[in-house]
């Protein structure tokens, strides 16, 4: 419960003093490439159930829906500024309304695409389904996009074992270095 209010306020306030920024970022997006300015992508939430989560968009409308790290050369499909977007995690911004609806909260395993089928069975074999996926967590922490389905999953473990809400609050204070740094970022 208290997390679910942490994440209502938290959102809500950084939508507000967010939202000159999302308007600039929507309209870079705009002038400089066609299509839509959000990119709503099918995630495996809690419980194995499919919610639509929104990003900014980095890529092509014509971008086949796979996982970055499974393309052969993605930087091809990045529209001018999602490179930016993209080192920055300003791409990550609209995911806020997923937090407001309960899709995803702000610390938890990370949600993945539909069609990531070794990293969903093993995280089902784990248990880590039951789980409200997170717009951070301990998985990005330590190591974001460099560590392996293994490992992702392994972190994901350790953090179930160790959820509270002081543990968030500290994964979560964690991120904006990470952030910031742009650490463990493929762009």
């Amino acid at each position: 419960m208290i997390k679910r209010i942490f994440d209502l306020g938290v959102s809500l306030i950084a939508t507000f003093f967010l939202l000159p920024l999302i308007l600039l970022i929507s309209l870079a997006i705009k002038l400089t490439s066609k299509g839509p300015i959000l990119y709503w992508s099918e995630r495996v939430g809690k419980n194995n159930i499919i919610f639509k989560m929104p990003k900014f968009r980095t890529m092509k409308v014509d971008t086949p829906p796979l996982a970055t790290h499974l393309m052969t050369n993605p930087d091809q499909y990045l529209i001018p500024i999602g490179p930016f977007l993209r080192r920055t995690s300003l791409d990550e911004i609209p995911q806020l309304w997923s937090i407001l609806r309960g899709d995803m909260s702000f610390v938890g395993p990370r949600p993945v695409l539909t069609n990531e089928q070794d990293l969903l069975a093993l995280r089902t074999q784990e248990g880590i389904h039951h789980f409200v996926p997170g717009l951070t967590g301990w998985a990005q922490i330590n190591g974001r996009d460099s560590v392996t389905i293994e490992q992702k999953v392994a972190f994901e473990k350790e953090y179930i074992r160790k959820k509270s809400f002081f543990f968030d609050i500290y994964i979560f204070l964690l991120t904006i270095p990470k952030v910031l740094f742009k650490a463990d970022v493929r762009h």
